[in-house]
This record gives structure tokens, C-alpha cells and sequence, in this order.
């Protein structure tokens, strides 16, 4: 039993999965952090939430991060008599921006920063990706949310249960990335169910080469990001229940920018070379509800015992 008056912060970037053809397979980090703060008290469990989802979220036991943090502390072997959590949240629900890979790679990440404190063994990366892959469903989101930058992520389905796997992709420097956020949110869930439960071989075969190449551009060739991003097996399909973003997606695609849904939308992430983007595509976004920035790619999560949160 851990005792009371244990500190420990962790802090998790965003994540755009799919990237196109990488459907449930290639992921990336993105600059924008929520950030988690516990201490270990007496008894009971208090919640509390700052920012994104605040007067939304459940401040109980059902809240994903107090989840995740029970989850870790179970695979640590540890247990604590009561929590105060603070969740101070940048990354926009629902958006398609790996908001609950975050919630469970944090509160995982949490754990290691209150059992530094106590000489007890931490997770390891590995443990991190596959515990959150296992409690959230996307490796893609959770693997780059754990590890940053790009990733590509795999499923071994020999092992029980499944065994979730990542490595580390070296996004290439010319690469700028942009993000469309809009307002209107969507579920991952809802937009699951439009795709078909079977697809030709055309088509597969289409999205396996475009998503070979898209490693290819990500880190050696920028220059092939627009073919490279190419997809037919889930864009076309959800473009009907998010009509703004597929709207969007074309007008970008048409001036030459490689811009695809950020997971299941209704973001999107434009990847180019260029440092602007043209000021037609900006002002369209921003008339249609639509915030666009540049943004760096993100860090790996980073924990700390105490109260401090590291930079």
C-alpha cells in the first residue's frame, strides 16, 4: 500500500492516427499536451478537471484516467488508499486527436512517477503500449502518445491476449504539419460502423502500397507525401457523416497539399513542406469552423515524482 502524501505528474501529447492508408497502423504525435497530477491520500477518490471536458467528464471511478491509473497500479503491484487526480486538458474531445489515448497513456505514465518513490519496479515502454493499446484499441494512438513522433504499430494476435507492438518512424525535418480542428465532434465508434465489413482486393492492395510508401515519404521522401497519402478503405466512407471535413480534405488535396483525416475526424492533419499553407485554404477553414495552426510533432509522455512537471 502506497502511502498518503505521494505526488506525481505526467504529461501526453495528442495523436493523428491512420495518416491516410495507415488505417489502425501508423500514428503520430502531435504538440498539444493534457497534463495529470495525483497524490496518494488517506481515503476516498477526488476528481478533478480543467480545460477540455470540464463539467462534462465523470468525476468518479468511471473517469478514463482514474481508470488507467488503478490499471497501471494493479500491473505494478501497487494500491493506494485513496487519490486526488487534476487533469488539466488541452487535446479537444471527439476531434480525432487521440484524446482517450492520452487519458490512458498518462494515467498509466502516472504510476511510474509514485512508484520511483518507492523503489518499486516502473512500467516499461513496452508495458505502456501494450497496457494502453489493451485499455483504449488503438496501438497507433497509444504507441505514439507513449513514444512520439511517427510510429508504425502492429497486433500479434498469436498471443493471449493480443500482443501490441510499435516502432519509432524519423519523421522527416522538411515535414510541417498543420491541423484542422473544427468545432462539431464525432465518435470513433459511430464512424467505425460506416466502413464495410469487407473490401475487395483492389482496394486493399491499393491502401498496402500507398501505406508502404507512406513510410517512405514520412521519413526519407516528402516530396511523394501527396501519393503517399492516398486512401479508398475509410476516408470515402465517413465522408458522409462529416461533410465539412470531407469538403476541406478535397480543397486541401486539390491545392497540392497532402492533408488527410486525423484518426476517425472530424480533424484533419495537412503534412507538407512548405511552412504556409495557401492563404485561400486557411481563410476557408476559418470560415467553416475550422482552427488551423502549425504545430511541432510531439514528445513521448514524460512522468515526474513530485510536483513538478517536466518541460
Amino acid at each position: 500500500m502506497l502511502p498518503a502524501g505521494l505526488m506525481a505528474s505526467a504529461v501526453v501529447a495528442a495523436s493523428s492516427a491512420n495518416l491516410g492508408p495507415g488505417f489502425d497502423s501508423l500514428g503520430l504525435a502531435l504538440g498539444l499536451y493534457d497534463e495529470i497530477v495525483v497524490e496518494t491520500i488517506g481515503s476516498g477518490l477526488i476528481v478533478e478537471v480543467e480545460g477540455e471536458g470540464a463539467g462534462q467528464l465523470p468525476l468518479d471511478p468511471g473517469h478514463l484516467v482514474v481508470r488507467a491509473i488503478q490499471c497501471g497500479l494493479h500491473a505494478a503491484g501497487l494500491s493506494v488508499s485513496g487519490l486526488t487526480v487534476r487533469c488539466r486538458n488541452a487535446i479537444p474531445h471527439s476531434r480525432g486527436l487521440g484524446s482517450s489515448a492520452a487519458a490512458a497513456v498518462g494515467g498509466l505514465a502516472v504510476v511510474n512517477g509514485l512508484a520511483a518513490q518507492v523503489d518499486s519496479p516502473l512500467l516499461t515502454e513496452t508495458q505502456l503500449i501494450q497496457l494502453a493499446s489493451e485499455f483504449e484499441g488503438h496501438s497507433d494512438n497509444a504507441a505514439a502518445a507513449v513514444m512520439g513522433g511517427a510510429v508504425a504499430s502492429w497486433i500479434d494476435h498469436s498471443c493471449d491476449p493480443p500482443c501490441y507492438a510499435a516502432v519509432p518512424l524519423r519523421l522527416h525535418p522538411d515535414i510541417h504539419l498543420f491541423p484542422a480542428i473544427p468545432e462539431e465532434r464525432s465518435s470513433t465508434a459511430e464512424a467505425r460502423v460506416m466502413l464495410p465489413k469487407q473490401v475487395s482486393h483492389y482496394d486493399a492492395r491499393f491502401n498496402v502500397s500507398r501505406a508502404a510508401l507512406l513510410v517512405v515519404a514520412l521519413t526519407e521522401r516528402p516530396d511523394l507525401l501527396m501519393p503517399a497519402t492516398e486512401d479508398v478503405l475509410h476516408q470515402p466512407q465517413r465522408a458522409a457523416a462529416m461533410p465539412a471535413s470531407a469538403e476541406y480534405l478535397n480543397l486541401l488535396r486539390r491545392y497540392g497539399i497532402a492533408a488527410v483525416l486525423s484518426g476517425a475526424g472530424p480533424a484533419l492533419i495537412a503534412l507538407t513542406t512548405e511552412p504556409e499553407l495557401p492563404l485561400e485554404a486557411l481563410e476557408y477553414g476559418a470560415a467553416n469552423g475550422f482552427t488551423v495552426s502549425e504545430m511541432a510533432a510531439g514528445d513521448g509522455v514524460r512522468w515526474s515524482s513530485g510536483v513538478a512537471v517536466p518541460g
